[in-house]
């Protein structure tokens, strides 16, 4: 007999246990399919025939590993691992389903195997590394760990540490220089790594970058619009399908937390599926708007053939979702479902789970979907932006639950006093004080009962600290805005600024004393590799203004994937005057990888009098002066924070003020 547990504690004192297991399979699921399976029931057992075939599912399997470093581009060991993972994970769901222990103690041999040996995943293209393979190896984890297979403690913990020092660190940044795939590798594994090592941070990081991240991947930039698009229907299918199959994996593991991802502004997934799945059945009448991306690089004009009728293993999941479990129609999901039922392997190596009949096929007449007790939900994913001297306040709703407390303090750590009800996932706070920063937290309401407290969201009123400012200077093309939370400023500009072309700037900015200075770091990654972003002096608001500016800035090369990213010193000295770079220094690691800024990199600019002198810093601690110029526009002055796109869209810049 397989036991499972339910509910563990957290690792967080004052955050709620996750459900467990509680990844792509609850304890729910893992017995509808050992049950199923054993009375023959159709599809499911249609699927345990296919899923049963694969030398993945074999207790006999023979390791390929495990190895000290993997990676991919250039390859090294991705192969090995990826079949390493498919097979522990293959392993556990062969123990839930048949209670044969041998298939346990495979998945627990290499899980073991890896979590003691790798070390290190590197290469171009880590993230995608990092986000397919380890993701099946951390489900065959939750699913070993949360029943009694026999996994001794000791070993639980080595694989929790593995997963947060091996593999989080090179997905905890997501991936916004890519397309939106690698973005979701990264999300749906970051939340994985989140349940499993009962970490509410790192979970409650992937669900807010589901909703508001500032990449390709995050649900309203990979599905662009209420038609279905998806930014890379452009490209090709296999990486569209591959993308939203993913998406729909994150989905799923929030669902079995309590979360209704799925449902996230207005079933923006169902309608991904639905344009995409009708696509590739042959239907030509898509609508389809051309765009460019995020980063800047993909510019698509119309959908794409390649690959155009491969259906890939992801459709049965969505199909039973919408369909089955909450009674919404998807007929070319459907329709997708039914041409790959029995559905089989999500290939290639580790890009899907796949085996979605087996794993996902439930009857609206006799499975019920499990429900689970208010003290281990909790509502996550909260946006608040500001609209004037109005916050506007957004959520993941829980299942099941339509009413919300919302809750504000003075200070993170509360205390939280109730100032509105909300009916759905959205609440405005008009009460906000402009420049003071306020912290909010959602509760939902069930039956009388209250949940567990979201974790909190602040921002200051207004949007900027007070004193502060935002404008857009010259023709950026989109408006710009910035946003404070007491800790990062997340900026959105567009605009072109380089020492050749009139300046077209976002600009976030204060009154300059006479001896001050200002200090930032520029957090990695922004969502274009062609950002623009620093520190800058300048004289007014007016396009042509003199200013003094320590900037990143992502040099053009001949390999548009690698910019050539140096600190800059510039200066215009009067007014409508060329600009005169004064200082270059490249940038190096960490700051910058395979021309990407993946790690962050401090600015300085301080004023002494008329001087003003640029520093330098990779760890904020050592600091390497850039240069010194002299100030030549009077005693007034701004200084604040300049950001460019340099792209024809906006990009998103996070800085935090030191």
């Amino acid at each position: 007999m397989i036991i499972f547990s339910g509910v563990t504690t957290s690792a967080l004192a004052q955050a709620p246990g996750f459900a467990h297991p509680g990844l792509l399979h609850s304890n729910a699921d893992l017995q509808r399919m050992k049950t199923a399976v054993a009375g023959k029931r159709s599809p499911i057992y249609e699927g345990y025939t296919v899923f049963e075939k694969s030398p993945f599912s074999h207790a006999d399997y023979q390791m390929k590993g495990p190895l000290a470093s993997v990676g991919r581009n250039p390859t090294a060991g991705q192969a090995d691992y990826d079949s390493d993972a498919n097979a522990a994970y293959q392993n556990a769901i062969m123990w839930a389903v048949t209670g044969d222990k041998r298939y346990a103690q495979t998945a627990i041999r290499i899980i073991d195997a890896w979590s003691n040996t790798l070390l290190s995943v590197t290469g171009r293209d880590a993230v995608l590394m990092a986000g397919l393979g380890p993701f099946k190896m951390v489900n065959a984890a939750e699913i070993i760990r949360y029943s009694d297979a026999g996994w001794p403690d000791v070993a639980v913990k080595r694989a929790e540490q593995h997963f947060l020092r091996v593999i989080y660190p090179v997905l905890a940044e997501f991936a916004p220089f890519a397309n939106g795939n690698w973005d979701d590798a990264a999300l749906k594994t970051v939340m994985a790594i989140g349940i499993f090592c009962n970490d509410r941070e790192i979970f409650e990081s992937a669900v807010r970058y589901y909703v508001n991240g500032w990449g390709n991947g995050s649900l309203t930039h990979y599905i662009i619009n209420d038609t279905g698009q998806v930014q890379e229907t452009g490209r090709d299918q296999a990486h569209t399908q591959l993308g939203i199959g993913m998406l729909a994996e994150c989905c799923e593991m929030a669902w079995h937390q309590g979360l209704n991802l799925y449902a996230y502004a207005n079933n923006r997934l169902l309608k991904g599926f639905e344009y995409t799945a009708k696509y590739n059945l042959g239907h030509n009448d898509i609508p389809y708007t051309p765009m460019l991306d995020r980063t800047g690089k993909y510019h698509h004009t119309h959908p794409s053939e390649i690959a155009r009728g491969n259906l890939r293993a992801v459709y049965e999941q969505v199909y039973n979702h919408y369909v089955h479990r909450v009674g919404l129609p998807a007929p070319f999901t459907k329709a997708a479902a039914d041409r790959l039922r029995p559905e089989g392997p999500g290939m290639p190596g580790a890009d899907h789970p796949g085996y979605g009949t087996l794993f996902y096929t439930v009857s609206p007449a006799t499975d019920r979907a499990d429900t689970l007790p208010l003290s281990v939900e909790m509502p996550a994913g909260l946006v608040l932006t500001a609209n004037r001297d109005t916050g506007i306040l957004t959520w993941a709703t829980l299942r099941g639950v339509s009413s919300y407390l919302i809750k504000r303090a003075k200070n993170k750590e509360g205390p939280y006093r109730k100032i509105g009800i909300a009916a759905g996932n959205s609440f405005r706070d008009s009460s906000m004080k402009r420049g003071v920063i306020s912290y909010y937290t959602v509760t939902g309401v069930r039956d009388g009962r209250e949940s567990e407290a979201s974790l909190p969201v602040s921002l200051a009123g207004g949007g900027l600290p007070a004193g502060w400012r935002n404008s857009d200077i010259g023709n950026t093309g989109t408006p710009g805005y910035a946003l404070y939370d007491g800790d990062l400023m997340r900026i959105e500009a567009g605009g072109v600024f380089a020492d050749t072309l009139p300046e077209a700037v976002n600009y976030t900015y204060r009154e300059l004393m006479r001896d001050t200075a200002m200090t930032i770091q520029v957090c990695p990654q922004p969502s274009s590799q062609f950002t623009a972003v620093g520190l800058m002096i300048r004289s007014g608001l007016q396009p042509g203004s003199p200013f003094v500016a320590l900037m990143l800035y992502p040099a053009k090369t001949k390999e548009i994937e690698a910019p050539r990213w140096a600190m800059q010193l510039i200066q215009r000295g009067n007014q409508g005057a060329t600009v005169s770079v004064l200082a270059q220094q490249p940038l190096e690691q960490p700051a910058v990888t395979y021309g990407r800024l993946t790690g962050p990199c401090w600015l300085k600019v301080a004023r002494s009098g008329d001087t003003i002198t640029g520093f330098g810093s990779y760890d904020g601690i050592i600091w390497e002066p850039l240069g010194t110029v002299r100030w030549p526009a009077g005693k007034r002055a701004l200084t604040g924070i300049a950001a460019a796109s340099n792209i024809a869209a906006t990009t998103t810049v996070r800085v935090r003020l030191q």
